[in-house]
């Protein structure tokens, strides 16, 4: 069966690679990925894994889909991807020196049955950051377009003290889970 990634991620498809999946096809959904009232993080990032994939799945009647979502969240606030300087500063001053979590909701859309879902969450510490350092990170680029405004595989790694769950949750797709979803959806993996 075919796979469709519901998503343009370079980061998501590089993690697919690792475990050998290799879609058939790139369709990024594009849906309104706003955040209504009152929605919490776990719900917001599993709502939109499934939109996404179910939004592909329609255009693709045939094949398996594979969506995901991930979201930053402290406490209930759910933090943007960043797009600009400013609102990378605002994100860095409240990661600096708490614990944040970073929730990956993951859909695979079936043909002709219902889709299964998943939600993986990884708790982060980071380190108090000086304001040198969020301007030295706010130079470097990489945070651009990344929910929360760091990379943990990239140089914003250097600001994390602790970490508690799945790295590749945290780098956009968690693998372990993604693999049990596709292969219980009758995808060839080993």
């Amino acid at each position: 069966m075919r796979l469709i990634l519901a998503s343009a991620s370079p980061r998501r498809l590089d993690l697919l690679d690792r475990i050998g999946v290799k879609p058939d096809a790139i369709d990024p959904a594009h849906i309104d990925e706003s955040v209504p009232d009152g929605e919490l993080p776990r719900d917001h990032a599993l709502r939109l894994a499934v939109e996404k994939a179910e939004t592909v799945a329609a255009r693709h009647s045939q094949a398996l889909v594979l969506a995901a979502d991930t979201v930053v969240a402290v406490g209930r606030r759910i933090l943007p991807k960043v797009e600009d300087e400013a609102t990378l500063r605002e994100c860095m001053k409240l990661l600096s020196g708490r614990r944040h979590r970073v929730l990956t909701g993951v859909a695979v859309a079936i043909p002709g049955q219902p889709t299964r879902s998943r939600v993986v969450e990884t708790m982060i510490a980071m380190k108090r950051l000086s304001p040198e350092e969020i301007d030295f990170y706010a130079g470097h680029g990489e945070w651009h377009g990344k929910a929360g405004g760091y990379a943990l595989q990239g140089y914003g790694e250097v600001y994390v003290r602790h970490i508690a769950g799945s790295y590749s949750n945290v780098v956009g797709l968690p693998l372990a889970e993604t693999r049990l979803l596709l292969k219980s959806a009758g995808y060839a993996i080993a």
